[in-house]
Order: structure tokens, then sequence, then C-alpha cells
């Protein structure tokens, strides 16, 4: 068992045993990492692989292109259906375009169930008037229009 090496004063008396030193601990990048972005393929290396792909015969071959490419066999069979259906290269992300008369249909639409809101409470406003007038005794406008002729 080792001993921490013990200091001695001028005097002759022994201190406490000096603490070794310590090695200092490298410091560790706390920073967040960027996040991982999606791979894409081009059409033109998409077709390459697949032509490559279609030439395989021996066993492990088909195993050994995937693992060379850095691929899954999902890679593959998502590719085949593409080319089959004539979509290969990638398609665009985001929302679909919408046609102008169909956001124009819809703006119409809007506007007219606004309209039909404002409509049904002008049309309760007018009804609560009418018994309001019948209840105080006073004449409504339409009372007042029968009158007049």
């Amino acid at each position: 068992m080792s001993q921490a090496p013990v200091k001695i004063t001028p005097n002759g008396q022994d201190e406490l045993p000096c603490p070794a030193p310590v090695a200092e601990v490298p410091r560790v990048d706390s920073e967040v990492l960027p996040r991982a972005q999606r791979r894409r393929f081009a059409a033109e290396y998409k077709r390459r692989i697949l032509h490559e792909a279609d030439h395989c015969t021996q066993l492990g071959q088909l195993g050994a292109l995937l693992r060379r490419e850095g691929l899954y066999s999902s890679h593959l069979t998502t590719w085949r259906r593409q080319r089959e259906r004539g979509t290969l290269s990638h398609p665009q992300r985001g929302p679909l375009a919408v046609a102008p008369a169909v956001q124009e249909l819809a703006r119409v639409q809007r506007e007219n169930q606004r309209l039909k809101k404002r409509l049904e409470q002008a049309e309760t406003i007018i009804a609560v008037q009418k018994k309001l007038c019948d209840l105080l005794g006073l004449a409504s406008a339409d009372s007042q229009k029968a009158d007049s002729r």
C-alpha cells in the first residue's frame, strides 16, 4: 500500500500528507449537434443502383452492393415501385398546389357562411325588437306603414 508523501517542516515535525497532484480532466464540448438530415438520392443514382441490383445473380452480390452503397433493401423495394409507376425522381415535399378556381370557391363558401350567420343575427335582433315594441306598447315601423296606407 502506497502512502501519500509526508512533508517535513524545518523544525523536524511531520505535516499532514500532501495530496497527490490531480490530472486535469479534459472538458467535454456540451454543444448540441445539428439535427441529422434525410438523405436524398438523385433519379440517375437510383436508376444506376437498380440496374446494378437487377444484374446481381450470384449469392451475396446484392448484399455486398447494399453494404457498399450504405443502402437498405427497403430502398430498392421503394425505388422499384417508383420505377414501375414512372415517379423515380424524388417528389416535391410540402403542401400540394391548389388550383386558383378551388381557392376562389373556398373563399366564396367561407364568405357565404359568414353572411348567413350575420343575416341570422340580424333577423334575431329584429324579432326581439318587435317583441319589445309589443310589450312596451310602442308602434313599430311595420305598424306605422300599415296605418299610413
